[in-house]
């Protein structure tokens, strides 16, 4: 199938070529993307030595990328948004601005494969051996964990440092949850990773951002989502005057506006 924008032809190795940048569940899928992308392109850059935007100030052809960026600069105009604009949104999407909830916890690990089940009973053992002489003495801690912690965090005392819910096995986070500052957890914690021995120090409940600490995020996010929708008109109008073949442009994926 032969592609033409207006007198240019985008040839098959071409987009064969730009494929690889357009993932997707099938080949046809990932040409008819690749296909699009390029007749995008085709159409920026035909508008862009329409208006004289071939030669930098010295004089030497611009780079292609920097024609379409120069053109867009030039073509495209984007209100930033007024305070009662930002405080609007603000108000209409709080639950992005809120904290996950952060733990400082410390942990011990002993290591055993999920399908071996002997591996896992020795484990769990040596686990059992090692919480009951962490909760008799609380400073042993520290240099149990450096000498049999299979966790990198084992060099440092077991210290996570702080992590937050999402980024530990579910079991873990579930215990990590139930804990009171500062309490070392009174029974193995198990997972697919092996025995766990686990020490709250602090938590950080979630909490709702001020206005005032997310204000510079919501206007670049509105004028982020204001240049883009500005993108797809300016190329939806430039699709309107030209003579495209061989592909439908609706919906055209381009790494401009994603």
């Amino acid at each position: 199938m032969i592609v033409r924008v207006n007198d240019t032809v985008i040839g098959e190795h071409e987009i064969a070529a730009e494929m690889q940048h357009h993932p997707a569940p099938s080949v046809e899928a990932a040409w008819q993307e690749a296909a699009r992308a390029l007749v995008v392109r085709r159409l920026l850059l035909d508008e862009a030595e329409a208006r004289g935007i071939v030669a930098g100030p010295d004089g030497d052809l611009l780079p292609e990328e920097a024609m379409i960026e120069a053109l867009l600069e030039q073509a495209i105009t984007v209100p930033e948004a007024d305070e009662a604009t930002l405080r609007r949104w603000y108000e209409a999407n709080r639950s992005r601005f809120r904290t996950r909830e952060i733990w400082e916890a410390s942990h011990i690990l002993i290591a055993a494969d999920p399908g071996d089940t002997e591996a896992r009973a020795a484990a769990e053992a040596r686990a059992q051996e090692l919480l009951a002489q962490v909760l008799a003495d609380r400073e042993l801690f520290a240099p149990l964990a450096e000498a049999h912690s299979a966790c990198p965090s084992g060099k440092d005392g077991g210290r996570l440092g702080q992590v937050t819910r999402g980024s530990l096995v579910p079991e873990v986070e579930t215990f990590l949850a139930a804990l009171a500052p500062g309490q070392i957890c009174p029974v193995v914690v198990k997972s697919r990773y092996g025995m766990h021995i686990l020490w709250l120090h602090e938590r950080a409940e979630p909490c709702e951002l001020p206005f005032e600490a997310v204000r510079d995020t919501v206007a670049r996010y509105l004028h982020d989502a204001s240049w883009r929708r500005a993108v797809h008109q300016f190329i939806a109008v430039l699709a309107g005057r030209a003579r495209i073949e061989g592909i439908e442009l609706e919906g055209a994926a381009t790494p401009l506006v994603q």
